[in-house]
């Protein structure tokens, strides 16, 4: 009689991956690195081919291109900047195309790795929305004046005043790009750690004929949480995207 067992890898065998190219250098390539170039070319290839034969018609590569750019206009820029951001638009589409590339790679058979699961990218890209903001607020209201209307919120009591300022600008200034970069990180490692966890039961239990009956729920909740994480990885994509947007409009329009 055989003896029902599990053995999950350990998390860092999830998300450590062996350097294959140039190893021991700061060159170093692995799985998670062709993943950011994949999503870097993909992005440009996509936009390339929509643009290099578009049509009055969209259709095919540029339909999906056009729809996006108008998502991210509309859905975005425009809820939250208004029309002085229309010009953030070709940075905030690529950065939705490279988090949504990046994150869709999870649910991708033989790689089945969300890249934005390692923390290095999404600090990087929280710490590039942080420079983008914070010199665009310097630019726009002035060194003070930035600082003021980032620390100082209207109608605050003078006796609160210091203590509130105090809070505004550990928020502002350094909880915010942390927090960006955790919240994209924290869901991508979660769910991938939740779509190993059913994956190794679901093949567990398919080698154990007297647990058989257990099977079609553990390969239904697999296959439920597989399209949950495409949700997941476009709701992240979106998320990051639109705080990135309402962070360049708080640092241009400081009275909204």
């Amino acid at each position: 009689m055989s003896v029902f067992a599990l053995e999950f890898p350990p998390v860092s065998h999830l998300i450590e991956w062996p350097e294959f190219l140039f190893a021991g250098t700061p060159f170093a390539v692995n799985k998670v690195v062709l993943i950011y170039i994949f999503a870097v070319v993909a992005t440009f290839v996509l936009f390339w081919v929509a643009g290099r034969r578009s049509k009055l018609v969209p259709s095919g590569v540029q339909n999906v291109v056009e729809s996006s750019v108008d998502f991210v206009e509309n859905g975005i820029v425009m809820q939250t900047i208004g029309p002085d951001g229309l010009r953030f638009i070709p940075f905030l589409t690529a950065m939705f195309f490279f988090v949504l590339l990046t994150n869709i790679m999870e649910i991708v058979p033989f790689i089945q790795f969300p890249a934005n699961a390692r923390m290095a990218i999404p600090l990087f890209l929280a710490l590039l929305v942080w420079v983008l903001y914070n010199v665009i607020g310097i630019r726009t209201q002035g060194f003070l004046g930035y600082l003021k209307s980032s620390t100082m919120p209207p109608g605050v009591p003078k006796a609160l005043l210091p203590l509130v300022a105090l809070i505004e600008f550990v928020s502002v200034f350094l909880v915010r790009p942390f927090s960006l970069a955790v919240r994209l990180f924290a869901n991508m490692l979660a769910g991938h750690l939740l779509l190993v966890t059913f994956a190794v039961l679901t093949a567990a239990l398919f080698a154990q004929n007297f647990l058989i009956v257990i099977l079609p729920f553990s390969f239904f909740m697999l296959v439920f949480l597989t399209a949950f994480e495409i949700l997941v990885a476009a709701l992240q994509a979106f998320i990051f995207t639109i705080l990135t947007a309402v962070y360049i409009d708080a640092s241009m329009h400081p009275d909204h």
